[in-house]
């Protein structure tokens, strides 16, 4: 997801206070503030993402541990009635 704005959003209309060594450095730091945005977005939706898959995996131990216990009780239940 790309942030489209023009050059010099950021930065003051008036520019003739500004040195043009003063501009490139205001445009560079404002292209790597956008790309750290980007960033910061694409980070948030993959935690999401992960936070939700996590989720899903938590819920399927449950079930397979709940599974596996109810199995563990038949087979204590068939092991106690074989004769001694």
């Amino acid at each position: 997801m790309a942030l489209m704005r023009p050059k010099r959003l950021l930065t003051r209309q008036k520019l003739g206070n500004y040195s043009v060594r003063m501009l490139e450095d205001m445009d560079t730091l404002e292209s790597k503030l956008a790309q750290l945005l980007e960033r910061h977005q694409a980070m948030r939706a993959e935690n999401l993402r992960l936070r939700q898959q996590m989720v899903a995996m938590e819920n399927t131990n449950k079930l397979l541990t709940e599974r596996l216990s109810e199995a563990r009780e038949r087979m204590e239940t068939l092991f106690n009635k074989l004769p001694d």
